[in-house]
């Protein structure tokens, strides 16, 4: 017989999940240790499941708590669920996949994830077929909610799904998601992307087997009306050209037309995801043959930085990271977005700090690196029209740029310095912040040169403001300063 909830038990679960909403600190406390308390029960589990998938009069807030409290039971505690308890759980999921709710179903995507990544892939052996088979159902919610579940599986899984411990479920999956790039609906379009995309870098052979249906099927999505299936896209062909540039070769061209456009996407994921392109780009032997050289300075929204206390987050150290390029300036890189004002340092901080005006900036350093002076005559005129500029906010993205192309294009710049060094100096004086501090970085790219020169030409003017810097009222340009000295 199919498991039924007390009906005195049941309220008594609803009670807690609501008063676990609360704000109240002492609530809190006394929920959690409730919680402690009822997870000695096995069956407890069931009620958290009856609650996210079948009291679909209760609030979404209310369901989806229930179903992510069970989700973290299941981190902790599933391989002491009995049998019967984990049956139940599973079924409930499958079941409930297609909720109307798009909260409950990404919560039920969640769950299913979570217990598959508990060894359940190998016993759970109808999961797969299931979603897969879900996927041709003439109930939007249902197909979308079992993409979802994909999704988080094919993230968490992929090298166990590229493997013969589950008879390679992906020869029969990949096809399945080419299937869906067509899809009318932008939301499972994006999820089928994103789905292939994992197999990318781990040369899964079924999606090596299908790589030309593939790339066409991207190009057929490049243009795409959904800003999260082009995110999707450029990520991809990002992707394929550090691990099958062979196969975008022919197509070189064109790619590298599109990406200039998306690096210019109204949607600034968009164009981050395009812009890793070119720094990945200039890794390839192939660059300099295929890439006729475009500029476009991109640069953020900035917000000047006020003097204010500092606390014990701003003066622990920064760490500034591509996700898909390691940087070989890595130390270097780091003066350039200082108009973040939170540095945290969990991971999830960490990646938000990469924006697109640094990828830009890191993609200008890495291409100057392959083109080196060739690449000088293209930017002149720009640069001069920039670092002069009356804005504040386009003169700073110049001295940015100048710093950027400091190592790749030093030899021909060097007739310039004598002109751009005083100017540079002159900006640590500047009254925005953010043109202070990206001063100093720019400076510290051409110290060498400084250097090399007479010191009462630029290396003393340069350490006197430097050091009047060091006491700047705004700690960026501080720390941009005590990086120089």
């Amino acid at each position: 017989m199919e498991w039924q909830p007390d009906e005195q038990g049941l309220q008594q679960v609803l009670h807690l999940l609501k008063d676990s909403q609360s704000p109240n600190t002492a609530t809190q406390r006394a929920v959690q240790e409730k919680l402690e308390q009822l997870n000695q029960f096995p069956d407890f589990n069931n009620y958290l499941i009856f609650v996210l998938t079948r009291l679909k009069t209760e609030d979404e807030p209310t369901r989806s708590l229930s179903g992510l409290i069970l989700k973290n039971n299941v981190k902790v505690h599933y391989q002491n669920f009995p049998p019967a308890v984990a049956h139940f759980i599973k079924q409930e999921c499958l079941n409930n996949i297609g909720d109307p709710s798009p909260l409950i179903r990404a919560t039920i995507g969640i769950l299913i994830t979570t217990i598959s990544t508990k060894g359940e892939l190998q016993t759970w052996p109808e999961l797969l077929p299931q979603l897969c088979n879900m996927l041709d159902s003439e109930d939007y919610n249902t197909c979308e909610g079992s993409f979802g579940a994909l999704q988080k599986i094919c993230e968490d899984s992929s090298e166990l799904l590229d493997s013969d411990a589950l008879n390679r479920p992906l020869n029969i999956m990949i096809p399945k998601f080419l299937q869906f790039f067509k899809h009318c609906s932008p939301k499972i379009r994006s999820h089928a992307v994103a789905c292939v995309n994992q197999f990318i870098i781990g040369r899964a052979q079924a999606l090596m087997d299908n790589i030309d249906t593939f790339i066409e099927s991207l190009f057929a999505l490049a243009a795409d009306e959904d800003s999260e299936v082009r995110k999707n896209v450029c990520r991809a062909l990002v992707m394929l050209l550090e691990v099958r540039v062979d196969r975008l070769i022919p197509h070189m061209r064109s790619i590298v037309e599109y990406m200039l456009q998306r690096t210019q996407d109204p949607d600034e994921n968009v164009a981050l995801e395009a812009c890793e392109f070119w720094l990945t780009l200039a890794e390839q032997p192939i660059c300099k043959d295929v890439l006729a050289f475009a500029s476009v300075d991109k640069h953020g929204d900035v917000e000047e930085d006020e003097a204010v206390p500092d606390n014990e987050q701003d003066i622990k150290p920064r760490f500034h990271k591509s996700r898909t390029v390691t940087l070989r300036h890595e130390g270097d890189e780091g003066e350039e977005g200082e108009e973040s004002e939170e540095d945290d340092d969990d991971d999830d901080d960490s990646l938000s700090d990469w924006n697109l005006r640094k990828c830009s900036a890191a993609a200008l350093d890495v291409l100057a690196n392959v083109f080196r002076d060739e690449l000088l005559p293209h930017l002149l005129p720009v640069l001069k029209e920039l670092l002069f500029h009356l804005d504040w906010v386009v003169k700073e993205s110049g001295i940015l740029v100048l710093g950027a192309i400091a190592e790749g294009c030093m030899q021909d710049m060097a007739p310039y310095l004598p002109e751009l060094i005083p100017h540079l100096i002159q900006c640590l004086c500047d009254k925005k912040a953010l043109v202070r501090s990206i001063a100093c970085w720019t400076l510290s790219r051409y110290a060498h040169w400084v250097v090399s020169q007479p010191p009462d030409s630029y290396l003393k003017p340069l350490m006197t403001e430097l050091l009047k810097r060091i006491l700047d009222s705004n700690k960026r340009v501080q720390e941009a300063a005590c990086r120089y000295v």
